[in-house]
């Protein structure tokens, strides 16, 4: 484990919270490359918004730590921990929950849109830690990952994972914690935040060998990066394909070598005014826009150009098989994910040979799955941090029943082996 030598405390400003864009706390030090990866850079102590200053969280702190790009070069990133006030027996539990970011714009990084007087309206992230909530009244320790990394490339593959794994090492070795090398740990994501979960259980066993990961949870993990783009434009939710462009196009030259020579001028300002809106706002904005339009020349022909096809290549999950346990859930009626595309993802995890329980659920869509799922996925690490055996097959829910909470409760039991 990473010695704290370097690690350096920052009193927050007494003005509220800045944009990590904006914030000296974010700033690279000389010398990053001699860092080991998940090294701690400096750390500040936090204020939560109200929606997370329960009676189930203390404490919560920043930190700032040694991390590798997509291109595996050293980088920073953030983390924030939570501590509960409520410990469980015995040692504390670590879950590492990847929130769905969703966007470019630093304003929808964990790290800022969770402090007390973020201005973060239009982002997910206060509103899916509601239900992470639960995970602190069983007693466990929290890390919320800036897995985006501070270029905000939403869409990439790898570099979650190493951002995620990082800021557990970070985490891990911090001086307020109590962690040992022995703690359990899981992981949880759900939409943008699953496909990042999904990335760090696919790099833990190259990446971070050494962390005991027991299991991890996917929430409509995307699947297939390349469909969902494709089904998205043109659509209600064309705004999230266009915001993967201007992530995408931060750490792939190929593709702003593309965007420069053939895009539209209406192309090039969409893509530079999305850059800088919140999630929310973006879908928003650019419903039904069809990126087609921003081009010179038809998008099936940009999609066959050779660095094109390697690109979708490369965002494309299930390639890795994980070595730890896998609950994966999907809602078969989902707007956003396709179930076939998470199928198919499951189909490679298992032919890798990774353990895998999916729930394909046939009662919610993408933006109810999250919050009922969640005691699903709460008792499942449960399960994992008891050392219970994983019972890997899939459950579909009973179209029709009458209420999805007495579903969720029910599939959980028959997951659970006592």
């Amino acid at each position: 484990m990473t010695a704290n030598a370097t690690q350096v405390s920052v009193t927050p400003a007494a003005i509220g919270p800045v944009l990590p864009a904006e914030d000296r706390f974010y700033a690279a030090p000389a010398g990053v490359d001699v860092l080991a990866p998940g090294e701690i850079i400096r750390s500040r102590q936090v204020d939560l918004k109200t929606n997370w200053a329960s009676h189930h969280r203390s404490d919560a702190w920043q930190l700032l730590y040694r991390s590798t790009d997509l291109h595996g070069e050293p980088s920073v990133a953030a983390t924030t921990i939570v501590l509960p006030r409520k410990r469980t027996d015995g040692p504390l539990r670590l879950l590492s929950f990847q929130s769905a970011i969703d966007a470019v714009t630093t304003c929808c990084f964990p790290s800022y849109a969770l402090q007390t007087g973020a201005q973060s309206a239009h982002t997910i992230v206060p509103m899916e830690f509601l239900v992470v909530r639960r995970a602190l009244a069983k007693g466990w320790a929290v890390s919320i990952p800036d897995h985006e990394g501070m270029l905000g490339a939403w869409g990439a593959p790898r570099e979650p994972g190493y951002r995620t794994l990082d800021g557990i090492r970070a985490a891990m070795a911090f001086d307020e914690t109590d962690f040992s090398a022995e703690t359990p740990i899981g992981l949880w994501g759900y939409s943008g935040g699953g496909m990042a979960t999904a990335w760090a259980a696919e790099m833990a066993p190259s990446y971070a060998p050494e962390l005991d990961i027991v299991g991890a949870v996917l929430g409509s993990p995307v699947g297939d990066m390349k469909s969902a783009l494709l089904r998205l434009n043109g659509g209600l939710h064309a705004g999230l394909p266009v915001m993967a462009i201007a992530g995408l196009r931060r750490v792939y030259p190929e593709l702003d070598k593309v965007i420069v020579e053939h895009a539209t001028d209406h192309g090039r300002e969409n893509l530079a005014e999305i850059e800088n809106l919140p999630t929310l706002q973006a879908i928003r904005r650019f419903a039904h826009h069809d990126i087609g339009k921003y081009l010179d020349m038809p998008l099936a022909d940009v999609l066959e150009l050779p660095e094109m096809v390697e690109m979708m290549r490369d965002l494309e999950l299930g390639h890795t098989a994980p070595t730890v346990p896998l609950l994966v859930v999907q809602a078969v009626h989902d707007e956003i994910i396709s179930v076939a595309d998470v199928d198919r993802q499951v189909e490679r995890y298992r032919a890798g040979g990774t353990r895998v329980t999916y729930v394909r659920d046939q009662l919610s869509e993408h933006y109810s799955l999250l919050p009922l799922s969640g005691p699903l996925a709460v008792g499942w690490l449960t399960d994992r941090f008891e050392g219970r055996p994983q019972q890997g097959r899939d459950l579909t829910a009973i179209a029709g029943q009458r209420n999805p909470r007495d579903q969720i409760a029910r599939l959980r039991r028959r997951l659970s082996v006592a």
